[in-house]
């Protein structure tokens, strides 16, 4: 252990904790501990082509097994690129572990009111201090160890999300002896929240059981939480005990299968219209895991479930409490926990749930009556004796083409949209999306993610302009011969912008198209460029003919889909301009197009 210098201690504490990979980039302000790691051979850093990337690697990477992939930027450039990743991780609560290199710690200090630390350098750990759970710079190699372990442990704590180190150069490369090894205490410590329009979890089962028992109509709503709680398995025994309807939201999309006779969809502005009416219907509102999103309850939270109670349980004070009143019961815990003592109250007391018959028979009605594709709404598009293919119909055919255990990482726009929107999946197999930030550019790096975790095959869905925002990770997946198949929509631009400008602004566009400033390359030449096959979806023909090919296939691939242009994403809480140049939102069941025939909301 003699004459270790600090980046060596840190290669060895990957190792001691089993963390096997790494994404980032090299530069002068970490290229010690590149070098590090790479001669104790241990941790694989897997090199993408921008930082952002990385970070979007790493959170995908952790989505699907669950293990810390740290992220090593370097200085300047290196660490302001990543900002984007670890807002992502910040908003999806996502632990990540990023550790930027950074300029002589003679510069680095806060006595210096330079703007330009040394030749590169600024101030990265305040940058991202409100976007991190912890942000810091280590200024001696003495509090390294401590600070990393318990850095670990706190970025999975609480309500998750990401943390910031960041070492100097002569830091990284400075001679150590382990017995002057010391604690960190600037550290904060998760501690347990409180608050007094909080209820405990002990007192929220409570609460919980007896409002069951006076419900007529009560529906669960489970979010990603559940996950990160590691309660996957324990979310199952407690809806097996229950028998009662739920929803999931888009992160928890692949939670639970979706052939349960007791799942209901997704609600929200562009979710499915049978699942709006469902829960503006319920009268027991129970939500688990979910911070209740803008996209998930529309514009007013006072029209959400406006006849039911709302239970919510989370982790964080400050989502419980952010609706004021409207949460009627506001239980503060950890979702696993909740779960798991639900699940013991229920069968050491022999409480009975009460039997929810003609719920759920309303329940299926609207289930059936408003089908996940409507024929006038999700039609091919004739244009010029040209047929479009319609992305919404694309979905409903790909899932038969779909392995049991399907990864699928999607990008923003028409991706997101009409994935979320029409995919049906068992349980086993995952959907991932960064919803939170829902910046494009994400498909790309976190197919990377998910293929390196993995170790098989990933359906990365995504667009023509968000292909462009990452589109130097095709030879990530080139150089690692990562089996990612690549499913590109192309609609000529940003397809959710012109729909936008055409609400707003009379169709008035602006930026968004060829014949506005925006154009993308041809992606079949771009197939050639980074030597991947390659194939192009006109009609269902090509569909019929291309896919059973696809499914077979463990290299990469691109496949274009064209769809029109214009083609609208529907259903969905549509806008509505005012006459005095306001905007309002209409409520959660009246998404557009609007029906003849409305299923009454009491």
């Amino acid at each position: 252990m003699a004459n270790l210098n600090t980046a060596d201690f840190l290669a060895l504490f990957l190792k001691k904790n089993n963390i096997t990979h790494a994404f980032g980039i090299i530069g002068a302000g970490n290229a010690q501990i590149f070098d590090s790691i790479f001669r104790l051979g241990y941790t694989k850093i897997i090199c993408v082509h921008h930082e952002q990337a990385a970070i979007m690697s790493a959170i995908s990477y952790y989505r699907v097994s669950k293990k810390i992939a740290p992220v090593f930027l370097t200085t300047g450039a290196g660490s302001s690129n990543g900002v984007t990743g670890v807002v992502s991780a910040w908003m999806d609560s996502i632990p990540v572990l990023v550790i930027s290199g950074n300029e002589n710690s003679k510069f680095t200090n806060e006595k210096n009111k330079l703007r330009i630390w040394g030749v590169q350098g600024y101030d990265s750990t305040y940058m991202v201090k409100k976007i991190t759970k912890f942000s810091y710079r280590i200024m001696s190699p003495n509090i390294l160890t401590d600070t990393l372990k318990k850095s670990l442990k706190l970025i999975s704590s609480g309500r998750p999300g990401p943390v910031w180190l960041d070492i100097p150069m002569n830091i990284q490369s400075a001679i150590v002896d382990k017995k002057s090894f010391v604690q960190n205490n600037k550290i904060p410590v998760e501690s347990k929240q409180i608050n007094k329009q909080c209820l405990s979890v002990k007192d929220g089962i409570k609460i919980t059981l007896s409002e069951l028992s006076k419900s007529k109509k009560p529906l669960l709503y489970l979010g990603h939480g559940i996950r990160l709680a590691n309660a996957d398995k324990d979310i199952l025994s407690l809806l097996k005990n229950l028998k009662i309807p739920f929803l999931l939201s888009w992160q928890a999309s692949d939670l639970v299968d979706n052939r349960s006779p007791y799942y209901f969809g997704k609600a929200g502005v562009y979710g499915q219209r049978s699942s709006n009416f469902i829960i503006q219907n319920c009268d027991l509102l129970l939500c688990i895991g979910t911070r209740l999103a803008i996209p998930q309850i529309g514009y007013n939270h006072n029209d959400f479930a406006r006849n039911a109670k709302i239970i919510s349980v989370d982790i964080d004070v400050k989502e419980l409490t952010k609706f004021g009143n409207r949460i009627n019961h506001k239980i503060l815990s950890d979702a696993g926990e909740y779960i798991r003592l639900l699940q013991s109250s229920i069968k050491n007391t022999r409480i009975k749930i009460p039997h929810f018959a003609s719920w759920l028979e309303y329940c299926n009605t609207v289930k059936s009556k408003y089908n996940l594709i409507e024929d006038k709404t999700h039609d091919d598009i004739k244009d010029k004796q040209k047929t479009y293919i319609n992305s919404y119909r694309f979905m409903d055919k790909l899932v038969k083409y779909l392995n049991d255990d399907e990864i699928i990482v999607t990008d923003m726009g028409t991706a997101l949209l009409s994935g979320h929107q029409i995919l049906r999946l068992n349980g086993n197999q995952r959907l991932i999306t960064s919803t939170g930030l829902g910046e494009m550019g994400y498909g790309l790096p976190g197919a990377i993610g998910a293929a390196i975790a993995s170790k098989k095959p990933v359906m990365c869905l995504n667009c023509d302009g968000g292909m462009m925002l990452n589109l130097q990770e095709l030879q990530t997946i080139k150089h690692h011969k990562l089996p990612i198949k690549l499913f590109i929509f192309n609609n000529d631009g940003y397809l959710m912008i012109k729909h936008t400008q055409k609400s707003l602004f009379n169709s008035r566009y602006t930026a968004i198209n060829a014949e506005t400033g925006v154009t993308c390359p041809d992606f079949g030449k771009i197939s050639t460029a980074f030597d991947f096959k390659n194939y192009k979806i006109h009609n269902w023909k090509d569909f019929d003919k291309y896919l059973p090919v696809i499914k077979k296939s463990n290299e990469p691939l691109i496949c274009e889909i064209f769809m029109h242009p214009d083609q609208p994403f529907l259903p969905k809480l549509a806008a509505i301009r005012n006459k005095d140049g306001t905007i309002s939102s209409p409520k959660l069941e009246e998404l557009s197009p609007l029906i003849d025939e409305h299923i009454r909301v009491d």
